[in-house]
């Protein structure tokens, strides 16, 4: 998150010296698409989750080269007079099309298409890959968070684990991605992430005594809230929490030791004690793994932080950016020519390319299929490009929340190997036609 407001100085040096060099050799106007995507998942993960559309459109709309910026670029030497005069006018011009936030992708999936100029798109490879890899990568371990609580709600809680600005944008791909709330307020304000949270336990160690922090939580935040068990002795906590606030307790929350084992006894003892109801809330160290581990403890919510915020393993998805098609000159009408890296252990495919999902006759996916052209409607397949800008204004603005509804669709059109924890190959096959 840049504190100066600007976009356009958030992106690499050597963006603009290709520019420079473009324009001195009359190439930077040459028609060109760029396409983004990923030649793998990130180790044994099984699909992938489009996260960061909505900030990287929000991005792109003020990617504008500011007086202070030139100025920054000028007495620093980065690029020459010409080039200074041509990012003064700086706008985007071009289209982008995309896959749909909260889409499932996999290797070789076109996830983002620009098209535009050579210099006017170059320009944005580093803010894509930049909002892309970050938003995606916490989409992508959320997803899995999600399919492994079966179900219980799930609390991001973050933000004191990662850059402060990247705090906001986890909260907003891991809400995308299935979780119920989040800690961060500025994800609230921001994106309209509901947020939520109640005590640590330094507000216990601050009263004389757990029965005095409890008591003034409770006629602070109502018998509803959620009180943390764990500061002392568990047993005690728990009974103490029952005998003020009676079944009407709202939750506890355990945030250390045997999680399943303290869930379990914690559970007999609130039925014993008449609050069957009160829900309990486990945090501390979570992922995937260890919220599928829980399965079978009586555990009815979980809380998330380092896991969520560092994309469980994979921190980026390691997409790319790659020129694959451009004009050979500037005639008009002149077509598009495919190019492509041949370099060892790195190269593309050419051309400008279209994306399909073929389902069975059951609604399930099978195979993700690219096409060199506009593929014809077909049954059971399902287009997966749509348009974002068009001619430089932004056409395919959507809320987290419509994303959101787009991810519970689409992995529940997933098979069933595609949600299994254990490590395995991409779910589904990328078919180039």
């Amino acid at each position: 998150m840049n504190e100066h407001g600007g976009s356009a100085l958030l992106t690499d040096h050597y963006e603009l010296t290709m520019v420079q060099a473009a324009l001195h050799s009359g190439a930077a106007a040459r028609p060109s698409v760029f396409e983004m995507f990923a030649r793998r998942l990130p180790e044994g993960r099984r699909y992938g989750v489009v996260g960061g559309t909505g900030r990287f459109l929000d991005l792109v709309e003020r990617f504008r080269f500011r007086t202070e910026d030139l100025d920054f670029l000028s007495d620093n030497g980065v690029v020459d007079e010409t080039t200074l005069r041509w990012l003064s006018e700086y706008r985007f011009s071009g289209n982008v099309w995309g896959y749909g936030e909260g889409e499932a992708y996999f290797p070789g999936s076109p996830i983002l298409v620009v098209e535009g100029t050579f210099a006017e798109s170059v320009l944005l490879e580093t803010l894509a890959l930049s909002v892309f890899n970050h938003d995606s990568a916490i989409a992508s371990a959320a997803s899995r968070m999600v399919v492994a609580s079966g179900g219980r709600p799930l609390i991001e809680m973050g933000s004191r684990r990662t850059h402060e600005g990247a705090a906001v944008a986890a909260a907003r791909a891991a809400y995308m991605a299935g979780f119920a709330t989040s800690s961060n307020l500025e994800a609230g304000r921001s994106y309209g992430v509901p947020t939520g949270g109640t005590a640590a336990h330094a507000f216990t160690l601050l009263h004389d005594s757990e029965r005095h922090a409890f008591t003034s939580q409770l006629d602070s935040l109502g018998r509803g809230t959620t009180l943390l068990v764990d500061t002392y002795d568990v047993e005690r906590a728990v009974r103490t929490a029952v005998d003020l606030a009676g079944p009407e307790l709202g939750a506890v929350r355990i945030d250390s030791g045997d999680l399943a084992a303290t869930a379990t006894r914690v559970r007999a003892q609130l039925d014993s004690l008449g609050a069957s109801d009160t829900r309990i809330v486990v945090t501390g160290d979570l992922d995937e793994l260890s919220i599928q581990a829980l399965a079978v403890a009586p555990v009815d919510g979980y809380g998330v932080g380092t896991s969520l915020v560092t994309g469980s393993g994979a921190p980026t998805v390691s997409l790319v950016y790659k020129l694959v098609a451009r004009a050979r000159d500037l005639a008009a009408g002149t077509p598009l020519e495919p190019v492509a890296k041949r370099s060892v252990g790195k190269p593309s495919r050419g051309g400008r390319k279209w994306a399909m999902r073929r389902l069975d006759d059951k609604g399930i996916a099978i195979a993700e299929e690219v096409f060199p052209h506009v593929p014809e409607a077909a049954v059971n397949v399902r287009p997966l490009l749509r348009p974002l800008m068009a001619d430089g204004e932004v056409i395919g603005r959507e809320s987290v929340h419509e994303a959101r509804e787009r991810h519970r669709a689409v992995v529940a059109e997933l098979p069933e190997q595609a949600l299994r924890m254990s490590r395995g190959e991409a779910a589904l096959p990328t078919v180039f036609h």
